[in-house]
């Protein structure tokens, strides 16, 4: 592919509050992140981490290339996440725990032991105070260690309705229950009529529609907060093109459930009157255009947006489209661009801080021509950083 990118951000290098782009590699295209609170992330050998406040989060959650990791603030309100043998978590049928027995996912000897006797629907479990009507998501690592059969563990919160049997294996597994609340307290819970045991770690309940990454509590009543991460300011009028250019994203967005949130080529103000965005958007994705405070309409294209996806905007006049894993799904040939060094920024929101991008990022570009459709297809075929990274003649950080 011959035309190299202005921007280029593969999630490699970082530092605190500062998010690196490979190029230009003047700086100019380095991002500033935020996130005041510590986080945690899988690393690179498949164990979840906690990383400082500020320091963005290259996540191996599905493989060995990393996404950049973008998430909404979230309580942990579950008050011992790993310490199950306490008085918060209740024991009924002869369930019996004992903590620090197994090597948990954060390759720790943390992971708690659950042995169960044969009594009908043996239960550890704890109480939480909800809201009334809202959705929660429990979540719990679990592994198999002797128990009679593993396909019989029911995972959920208070009622049948509101969890599952699960099949635990010999691998550590996080299972994940959403379910809107029944009232004014909840009861997370892990549960068996078999004998045996299973191993356990890392218990949550949020609130929200899918779950985030692990936030340990060691005690906190009030549960622990996860502040919200974000990037901006990438770029300047001398790396983005305004009258023509194409925007490119590799990543997916981690529920179906509503929005979530903005990519976008903009001014570098609050003003909205012209920008370039990407959005995940329910089940899809979705580009649009505001030239001089006239939008050009929604560009609107129907897919599962919680697998990753490889998404092109393009603008030129009387060239507009949307391209989605390497086909083109909805253009425009006519219609004005923009004023000349119009755009000036690239931001994870839509342009004023608001409707900040919440997802994984594998892949971020801006080129400052209008791409052929052949350059767009050669651009999605690519299937690792590596090949991409030997194509643009640059080195992996």
């Amino acid at each position: 592919m011959a035309t190299i990118p202005s921007i280029a951000m593969i999630p490699s290098g970082y530092k605190a509050d500062k998010l690196y782009s490979v190029l230009p590699t003047t700086g100019i295209g380095d991002f500033t992140f935020a996130r005041t609170s510590v986080a945690t992330r899988v690393n690179k050998s498949g164990l979840i981490e906690e990383v400082l406040t500020g320091i963005p989060r290259l996540d191996y959650s599905d493989g060995a290339c990393p996404s950049l990791l973008l998430e909404p603030q979230r309580l942990q309100k579950i008050q011992y996440s790993e310490e199950f043998s306490g008085a918060s978590w209740f024991k009924s049928g002869n369930a019996f725990v004992s903590d620090n027995f197994a090597i948990s996912p954060d390759g720790n000897l943390n992971g708690s032991k659950f042995t169960f006797d044969g009594t009908t629907n043996a239960t550890v479990n704890t109480t939480i105070s909800v809201t009334n009507g809202v959705s929660y998501t429990f979540s719990v690592w679990l592994k198999n260690d002797n128990l009679s059969d593993p396909t019989k563990v029911w995972v959920g919160l208070s009622t049948t309705t509101q969890g599952e049997y699960v099949t635990v294996t010999n691998v550590w597994k996080r299972f994940i229950i959403t379910s809107t609340s029944n009232g004014t307290l909840e009861y997370p819970r892990v549960q068996t009529s078999e004998v045996g045991s299973v191993f356990a770690w890392g218990a949550q309940l949020e609130q929200g529609s899918y779950p985030t990454s692990y936030i340990k509590n060691e005690g906190t009543v009030a549960g622990i907060t996860r502040a919200a991460d974000t990037a901006t300011g990438s770029g300047d009028a001398t790396v983005i093109n305004s009258t023509e250019g194409t925007l490119y994203f590799e990543g997916n967005a981690f529920s179906s459930t509503g929005s979530s949130g903005l990519i976008s080529l903009n001014v570098g103000t609050t003003n909205l009157n012209n920008r370039v965005t990407i959005e995940l958007d329910g089940a899809n994705v979705k580009a649009r255009f505001a030239i001089g405070g006239t939008s050009l309409g929604i560009f609107n294209y129907a897919t599962d947006i919680t697998q990753v996806l490889k998404i092109a905007v393009k603008y030129k006049a009387n060239d507009f489209a949307l391209w989605v894993n390497g086909t083109e799904r909805v253009p425009l040939t006519s219609g004005n661009s923009f004023s000349a060094n119009t755009l000036s920024e690239l931001d994870f929101n839509r342009g004023d801080g608001q409707e900040p991008f919440i997802g994984n990022t594998k892949d971020l570009r801006v080129y400052n021509t209008a791409l052929s459709d052949l350059e767009i297809e050669t651009l999605s075929s690519w299937t690792s950083f590596t090949a991409m990274a030997n194509a643009l003649k640059y080195t992996i950080i």
